[in-house]
């Protein structure tokens, strides 16, 4: 194992300054590869950089930022419409998909006890009561068809 204590000073603050600059934890070994001949493990490095007190930066990464075009738009269409899936979902007996009159669709399940679930796309989303209403004849139609 690699002990701090064998550098130099001048290599303490190469080092330190390195990593200012932004480098990583495999640019700093590099750095010490080819700037002293000192070969290290990665794993050793990053007990040097912690004995030493150095802080890396650390990059941010830009996350891609969502288009309208990978959304799509919401569109009323004034009635409520229930599919069901040809596999349901795991741990559900039967699961499908509901679109609302407003638009807005969610994933709908019935779990092996008969307990119902909602997982509406938009985060917070409630229907209206009258959607839920035509939601649950519909609902209660298509399992009939279906044998269930």
């Amino acid at each position: 194992m690699f002990s701090a204590s064998k550098l130099t000073p001048e290599q303490v603050a190469s080092l330190k300054q390195r990593a200012a600059e932004g480098a990583s934890m495999s640019d700093l070994q590099r750095h010490l590869k080819d700037e002293f001949g000192i070969t290290i493990t990665y794993m050793d490095t990053r007990f040097l950089i912690l004995d030493l007190g150095i802080e890396l930066i650390e990059e941010t990464k830009e996350e891609p930022k969502e288009e309208a075009a990978e959304k799509p738009e919401v569109v009323p269409t004034g009635e409520v419409t229930v599919t069901m899936d040809t596999l349901a979902l795991p741990g559900a007996l039967v699961s499908g998909k509901v679109t609302f009159s407003d638009g807005e669709s969610a994933v709908w399940m019935l779990d092996q006890t008969g307990r119902p679930g909602l997982d509406p796309d938009t985060p917070g989303y409630r229907p209206t009561q009258e959607d839920v209403m035509e939601f649950q004849v519909q609902l209660r139609s298509l399992l009939q068809k279906s044998g269930y």
